[in-house]
């Protein structure tokens, strides 16, 4: 009888233990909804933001993890991640030797797509106009007054400019976009270079200032005789003209996929931090640049998890490839594969606690 009782104990505490151990395939199942349950926060650059909004939905939809990015400009970026308040930074401006020297360890950038600055402007039946870079610098200026200046009318044959004054816009805030647009004349303006050179935040001489892409486009959209710079799809997505920019090569080139993937025909450098304005390219746009996302090569900080780490990379490498099927339709270029390939050596080398990190790819 005891026997028996004994066999049964044991019968039952072999159930016991099978129903409460975890097997391999439960203990995977709980790592993957722990991924699934992450949120990652980003801030930064508004120059991507559309790419961005569709490509972190999308990922959502896919693997469940939720992407909370604030678009507010490629300066507020940096700061943020420079303060560790965020887990990945965008910005149109690479950040600099002395900006890196500031950071509390690392920081990597990666690139995600190219896209174009364009010139936009209010004026009455929308013409196609073309400029070029003295033009733009002096407008921006405060040299170039009027639209019906000689030396826009030169250049625009048969268009009716009017008697009407230019209104500059431009950024309020720290912005990528801005950098590109001031690294692109400072290059091709003597005048420009003296007088204002590149930068995020600039001293303009003229004009009034609007808040991010959206913000520029608004203020030229409800103003007439506007003239001022965005990232090319808020004047698509607005329905705004935008004007041919005349390259180094001599030609007046229109802003699309194909020119600014030209412009971009260059050697990446291996921590892909490099300037592609005022490109040597024939038919490359000259007003094109890369953007990045930012993040430190140690993540083991501001107690962060090995998994949430994880689901960071996840997502980095993801943008660098499937994510950039959406890059087209939104009319940012795809990345070379160089890019690509420089920015895979790059997410391999982050570490957590100094150790290189297995994640999924």
């Amino acid at each position: 009888m005891k026997h028996s009782r004994r066999n049964i104990f044991v019968m039952f505490l072999s159930v016991l233990m099978a129903l409460t151990a975890v097997s391999p395939a439960s203990a995977a199942g709980q790592g993957e909804t722990k991924a699934k349950n992450a949120e990652l926060l980003g801030a930064g650059a508004t120059f991507p933001y559309p790419l961005y909004s569709k490509m972190f939905d999308e990922y959502n939809k896919l693997f469940g993890v939720k992407v909370n990015y604030q678009a507010i400009g490629s300066g507020g970026g940096i700061r943020q991640m420079l303060s560790k308040t965020v887990d990945f930074g965008g910005t149109d401006a690479f950040m600099s030797d002395k900006e890196l020297a500031k950071a509390d360890g690392t920081i990597l950038h990666i690139p995600t797509c190219l896209g174009a600055v364009v010139v936009t402007y209010n004026l009455e039946g929308s013409p196609k106009l073309k400029l070029t870079s003295d033009v733009i610098a002096d407008a921006f200026l405060g040299k170039i007054t009027k639209w019906n200046d000689e030396r826009i009318k030169a250049l625009n044959p048969g268009v009716k400019l009017p008697d009407q004054n230019i209104t500059i816009v431009h950024r309020s805030d720290g912005s990528g976009t801005t950098f590109i647009f001031s690294d692109y004349l400072t290059k091709v303006s003597k005048d420009w270079k003296k007088q204002i050179g590149r930068g995020k935040a600039l001293n303009w001489p003229v004009g009034v200032g609007g808040k991010g892409n959206p913000g520029v486009a608004g203020l030229v959209k409800q103003t007439s005789g506007a003239m001022g710079y965005v990232e090319l799809i808020y004047t698509l997505q607005n329905k705004m003209p935008y004007a041919l920019i005349k390259n180094k090569s001599g030609n007046f080139i229109e802003p699309s996929l194909e020119t600014v993937s030209q412009a971009a025909n260059i050697d990446i450098p291996a921590d892909t931090r490099v300037s592609i304005t005022d490109t040597d390219a024939e038919n490359g746009y000259p007003v094109s640049s890369f953007t990045w996302l930012i993040f430190y090569k140690e993540q083991n900080y501001n107690k962060k998890s090995l998994d949430q780490v994880k689901a960071l990379l996840s997502l980095l490498w993801w943008v660098e490839h499937n994510g950039q099927k959406y890059n087209e339709a939104l009319e940012y270029a795809r990345l070379p594969e160089a890019a690509v390939k420089r920015a895979e050596v790059i997410l391999k080398s982050v570490v957590y606690n100094g150790k290189k990190i297995d994640f999924k790819q």
